[in-house]
């Protein structure tokens, strides 16, 4: 999709005292401007994308400061305040008896057209979590996405700051349908996300900047309800997130565990771990690493638990080549933080194929059947369950069980045969411990990855000869990438079946 861009910078110029702008016009660099400060004693300053500029060698006076503010909206508590029916910020820095002695006067604009770089996750329905370093475009995505999704959807976005929908009464028809809520004061954001909910029946809540705990659990209780949640919070990458105890609530929250001594030699680890405690309140998390590049975390709670017991983290890369197309590459983080330069393309060929498991035998002691069995095929594991401790590889229980010592255990563990307790009967506890019995790198337990692998040997396969290959049932996201890894190889595919078994059937034309 074409960018494009408005900024409405004459009603920003109008504003300025005369001297600064017309030495803004002189310097003829609108598309550049980020931002003009205005500090009593001092000498404006334009910031631009590529450095800062003096303005005028003759200082700000406090009349300079009162003509700005005569023209511009009432501050709120958070000392800003905008311009009616624009985009743009201006923020106060106030001295101790409350006077304004400083004014950083940021130009807001609305981009259209950034949003296809996330569209297909945007309009998923998941809960988004959107990251990122101040001024790289969070609250822009922000309000493209509230536009997108109100051609379809109930959209209501709470504009604590007016940063989204911009100053005045009247929204900025950057959102499009979007309906607004403004915030009468910061403290009160948590309470206005919930009576949105509760008095005007949205699908889809935008809300920028959650920071707060109240707001943290406005969030939780918003999803819970099934109303899809788009937000921003503070903090570039998922690790800042978890060090953060207010917000770490939102992708699940760490919880000190108490190991037996039997799992802490098993993980060769001390007997007191981080864990997570609860799901994550958002299921997609993506860090924008610049206005052209995002890492995307598909499934956040994988993420946060590579991210505990210390395995690099598996991250799709989105990015805007230099023709402005799309670009999805998978890479893997080998350390918590900003993306670096991504791996090849998987998509790009087919490279080998993983290796060949051997079968491993299990006996569950307490452990739900079909959930294992489940947490196999979702792993594409070689796992049999046995009904008989001596025929297995390993005894996979729960902890209560395990803290009971039943025949079973003591017997296993009498003839040697590992323990595995699980904390919990969930098919993600059973996916984590499947994954240390079998040693999976983070690649290995990625769903897209997984599933990428697959389609990589059915298409070798139909190159050799077969007529077709189906491959398992998968999220519409995943088919999506199994369906353009089969076109670049000039293959046919099509989706078959109903969810949540629909699948990709791919075959020569």
């Amino acid at each position: 999709m074409q960018l494009k861009i408005t900024d409405d910078l004459a009603d920003l110029l109008n504003v300025l005292p005369p001297h600064v702008r017309e030495a803004l016009k002189q310097a003829n660099r609108g598309d550049e401007l980020i931002e003009v400060v205005l500090d009593l004693g001092r000498k404006p300053a334009a910031r631009f994308t590529d450095g800062e500029l003096t303005l005028s060698e003759t200082e700000i006076t406090r009349d300079d400061i009162a003509y700005v503010v005569e023209r511009i909206g009432q501050f709120t508590e958070d000392n800003r305040a905008g311009i009616e029916r624009t985009l743009h910020r201006i923020s106060a820095i106030r001295n101790r008896q409350g006077d304004i002695v400083g004014l950083t006067c940021r130009v807001g604009r609305a981009v259209y057209g950034t949003i296809d770089i996330i569209q297909d996750i945007i309009e998923s329905g998941q809960n988004i979590l959107l990251l990122g370093r101040p001024g790289v475009g969070k609250t822009t995505l922000l309000r493209e996405a509230a536009r997108v999704l109100a051609e379809k959807k109930r959209v209501i976005v709470v504009d604590t700051s007016n940063e989204i929908a911009g100053d005045g009464d009247i929204p900025h028809p950057a959102i499009g349908r979007a309906r607004r809520m403004q915030v009468a004061t910061p403290s009160l954001q948590h309470e206005v996300m919930i009576e949105a909910v509760e008095n005007h029946m949205p699908e889809v809540v935008i809300i920028d900047e959650i920071g707060r705990e109240l707001e943290a659990e406005a969030a939780r209780t918003i999803a819970e309800r099934g109303v899809q949640l788009v937000g921003t919070a503070h903090g570039n990458t998922l690790e800042n997130l978890l060090m953060n105890p207010t917000l770490c609530d939102l992708v699940g929250g760490i919880d000190s565990v108490t190991l037996s001594d039997e799992e802490a030699r098993r993980r060769g680890t001390q007997k007191t771990v981080l864990e997570r405690k609860a799901p994550p309140t958002f299921d997609v998390l993506v860090e924008i690493q610049d206005r052209q590049t995002m890492a995307v975390h598909h499934d956040v709670a994988r993420a946060v638990d590579a991210f505990l017991r210390g395995r690099p983290l598996p991250a799709e890369i989105r990015y805007r080549d230099e023709h402005g197309a799309v670009k999805i590459e998978m890479t893997t983080l080998s350390k918590p933080g900003p993306a670096k330069a991504p791996t090849p393309p998987m998509e790009a060929e087919l490279g080998e194929l993983p290796p060949v498991r051997e079968m491993v035998r299990i006996y569950p002691y307490g452990v739900s059947q079909n959930r294992l069995r489940q947490a196999a095929r979702s792993l594409r594991l070689p796992v049999r369950l046995v009904d008989d401790v001596r025929q297995a590889d390993v005894l996979m229980t729960l902890k209560n069980y395990y803290r009971k010592r039943p025949q079973p255990i003591t017997e296993a563990e009498r003839m040697g045969v590992p323990v595995y307790v699980l904390r919990s009967n969930t098919v993600t506890q059973m996916e984590s411990c499947l994954a240390d019995i079998f040693a999976l790198t983070p690649e290995e337990m990625d769903p897209l990855a997984v599933a990428m692998r697959e389609t990589q040997e059915a298409i070798r396969k139909v190159l050799a000869g077969s007529r077709s290959v189906e491959l398992s049932p998968q999220a519409a996201n995943i088919r999506r990438h199994q369906h353009e890894l089969a076109r670049k190889f000039n293959l046919i595919s099509h989706s078959r079946g109903r969810e949540p078994q629909r699948r990709v059937r791919i075959y020569r034309e």
